[in-house]
């Protein structure tokens, strides 16, 4: 069981995404900064809405895939449209989700291994929640933690950012090898068809 473990661990997750051109990629970091502020900001509905608000990561991460530049970029948008529409959200953003997605998205472009990627992801996720509720003094995760500096906490903090990490992880290389695959059968198809 723990060499199985191991080696999907160090498998390589062979992520690649089709290189579009430049206005495509920047019509693409637009629409998927919009729809992650949309996820985001659904986190106000509480109950169901915290579930959307978790998938304001996807966007992110797709589009730092695509494109490393527009990946930051779509991050600050997306920042800046929930100043917008919803400022209470805008530090969890910046700080959890957005910041995983930009993690886990540079993790799939300069390395090849899963294991790579989830620490990437998770270093990330548990510096944006420390610095929230350490620095801030942001209830990140509610207000039964105490925000003074504590050992379990930080290693709690950190178990479960990794292991968050490796469940995007999983859930990004799914979305994206199902988006490669309808992007790749429709250019096969519209090639077709022109011939």
């Amino acid at each position: 069981m723990l060499k199985r473990g191991i080696r999907f661990l160090l498998k390589v997750h062979e992520v690649s995404v089709v290189d579009y051109p430049r206005n495509t990629k920047m019509l693409l970091g637009s629409l998927l900064g919009a729809i992650a502020a949309i996820l985001q900001s659904a986190g106000l509905i509480g109950g169901f809405g915290y579930a959307f608000s978790m998938m304001a990561t996807g966007p992110i991460v797709l589009s730092t895939v695509i494109s490393v530049q527009f990946g930051l970029l779509t991050y600050v948008v997306t920042a800046i449209l929930l100043l917008i529409i919803q400022p209470s959200e805008v530090l969890v953003f910046l700080f959890t989700t957005g910041l995983l997605g930009v993690a886990l998205g540079l993790g799939f472009k300069w390395s090849k291994q899963k294991i790579s990627v989830t620490l990437t992801g998770g270093l990330a996720l548990s510096a944006g929640i420390l610095l929230l509720l350490f620095i801030f003094h942001f209830p990140v995760l509610g207000p039964s933690i105490s925000s003074d500096i504590n050992p379990t906490t930080i290693l709690a903090i950190e178990g479960f950012s990794i292991v968050y990490s490796w469940i995007w992880m999983r859930v990004s290389i799914a979305g994206i090898r199902q988006i490669t695959k309808r992007v790749m059968s429709k250019n096969l198809l519209e090639n077709n068809e022109s011939n």
